[in-house]
């Protein structure tokens, strides 16, 4: 059995922002993923924007553009930054302006924002260097908003996607249980933290937003490949978990109701840039 040196601590388990090939693998079926991914309560986008002192914003991981096309609509103008060119081809395509980066890599250059919005990306996000990058380029006032689409489907489809892909998958780091409000506390966490570290911003608060969809077997299978604990599991792993939870759903009678949380972490950019806010040291 291999041992640590002395005196060395265990490696700690990789952060999400670390995890690019995951973070970089939801462009495997980039029309898929745009058809099938839930977009945003209108309302909590409307008070985002309200919240904000004017209507331009940066769309942080805006993927195939779901969220920047919802504040397109509601009367912003919306520039994306997303590393996947799979995925910013098809939000170009849709309308959406898109530079190809990380934040933490991308140039602003002079570039400032009212509001600068992370639609299910922040986690893939270094936290303390994406703040500091989103304090760069708010102006004094402007909003950081970063949000997530938490979803609590029924119990027994949630307990035949864990078993089936316990099965498929024993060796997998994804945590696999019922995904509440709970599960996401880690993420909020994070963010938090890495606000408070890079400066240059008021105390974060969260606000949710409760709201159900209805789905069909056939519509709900659709997505489920689009999730990140499958979007890297071979082609015949994954139809085995996709087929467990369509027989799930049958047992339903077919179809099932989604409960829905969006959480929304929104922070205001102080007035004062402070040093550290521009990543400086």
């Amino acid at each position: 059995m291999p041992t640590l040196p002395s005196g060395r601590a265990p490696d700690p388990e990789p952060q999400p922002h670390e995890l690019r090939s995951v973070a970089e693998s939801f462009g495997i079926d980039v029309e898929r993923y745009d058809r099938t991914r839930p977009s945003y309560p209108t309302e909590l986008l409307a008070r985002i924007i309200d919240h904000g002192p004017g209507r331009t914003v940066l769309d942080v991981g805006c993927g195939t553009g779901i969220l920047a096309r919802q504040l397109q609509a509601a009367g912003c103008t919306v520039t994306g930054v997303e590393p996947d060119a799979r995925m910013a081809a098809l939000a170009r395509r849709s309308g959406v302006p898109v530079e190809i980066a990380t934040l933490e890599e991308w140039d602003p250059a002079d570039a400032s924002f009212d509001v600068v919005v992370a639609g299910q990306a922040w986690h893939w996000v270094d936290p303390v260097a994406g703040a500091a990058k989103a304090a760069r380029v708010l102006r004094p006032g402007g909003l950081l908003a970063v949000l997530w689409n938490v979803m609590q489907p029924p119990p027994e489809v949630t307990d035949a996607f864990a078993t089936a892909y316990r099965r498929v998958a024993p060796d997998s780091s994804f945590a696999v249980g019922t995904p509440t409000q709970d599960a996401y506390r880690a993420l909020t966490d994070k963010a938090i933290d890495g606000l408070r570290q890079a400066g240059g911003f008021a105390p974060a608060e969260q606000w949710h937003t409760e709201w159900d969809q209805h789905y069909d077997r056939a519509a709900w299978l659709d997505q489920l490949p689009t999730h990140g604990a499958l979007t890297t599991l071979g082609a015949e792993r994954q139809a085995e978990v996709v087929r467990e939870v369509g027989a799930a759903i049958e047992a339903l009678g077919g179809s099932m109701t989604v409960h829905y949380t969006t959480v929304a972490l929104t922070a205001v950019r102080t007035a004062v840039r402070t040093g550290r806010a521009y990543g400086q040291a």
